[in-house]
């Protein structure tokens, strides 16, 4: 199921990115060209209720998605959420200064619009949630236990987004795929720990997810585009945010290898 899962995933999203690529060489096409890539973006969420669906039937994808919920959650999780890639950022922007005397560029978003944007941008986020930590990453724990389920999900999660670094329209377009999918792989590691604190609710990961792409521009780490994705030359504040970013997951992975028997949430997935 796992196999078929990840299969399907990616050969819906890829066409669907490739598609609207395409398309995006036309002007008039444009509108088309991004709505095709926005359904790829949320297609793993509609995959993984066509699997629950065929498998299990109504009930199981009742029960798939009473996973967003506001229920039995406390605070401190949707703070954490909502607050942790911009610390990092902020973090970053001070380690960059005690390295090179001089602060980096910092954007000029305003909080409340980032505030909105996640707000708007969480619901979106279902679309690969449901897919990743909903339907996949429970299957993945009980066969390899969540800390290896964590990594291996993290570089099959970047391995997706990979058509993206191809497309002019995209802001990953060839920014530096290793440092992104090292990224990512880290932060899917702090995501399978939050999901283990929240016993199985998605919404705080929808939450973290939002987070992650409206905050990160508080201290930018795009560089110039380069000649290809699979180059390592990025920012400074890019590869300190990736240091960062698994200085967390290094202790988090810690955190859920001791206690391997609470890896999981009671519940059934």
């Amino acid at each position: 199921m796992l196999l078929r899962f990840f299969l399907i995933a990616f050969l819906v999203a890829w066409l669907f990115f490739i598609s609207g690529s395409l398309l995006s060489e036309n002007a008039l096409l444009s509108t088309l060209a991004h709505g095709l890539i926005f359904i790829g973006a949320i297609s793993p969420g509609f995959v993984a209720i066509f699997m629950t669906a065929k498998t299990q039937g109504s009930a199981g994808v009742k029960l798939l998605l009473e996973k967003i919920s506001f229920k039995n959650t406390g605070v401190q999780w949707y703070l954490f959420a909502l607050t942790f890639m911009a610390l990092i950022k902020g973090l970053a922007a001070l380690v960059f200064f005690l390295l090179y005397n001089s602060w980096p560029l910092f954007g000029t978003t305003p909080w409340y619009v980032m505030l909105g944007a996640i707000a708007v941008s969480m619901w979106v986020q279902a679309g690969e949630e449901i897919g990743w930590r909903g339907y996949a990453l429970p299957l993945m724990a009980n066969k390899f236990g969540l800390a290896p389920a964590s990594i291996l999900l993290g570089i099959l999660w970047a391995v997706w987004h990979l058509p993206l670094f191809y497309l002019e329209a995209a802001d990953t377009f060839h920014q530096s795929f290793p440092l992104y999918a090292f990224q990512v792989t880290g932060l899917s590691v702090i995501m399978a720990w939050l999901f283990w604190k929240v016993q199985g609710n998605l919404l705080p990961l929808m939450v973290f997810h939002a987070a992650i792409n409206n905050t990160k521009d508080v201290v930018p780490s795009a560089s110039k585009a380069s000649a290809s994705p699979f180059t390592l030359q990025a920012s400074p504040i890019g590869w300190i945010t990736l240091a960062l970013i698994w200085v967390v997951a290094l202790y988090v992975l810690y955190a859920m290898t001791r206690k391997p028997a609470a890896t999981l949430p009671d519940r059934e997935f």
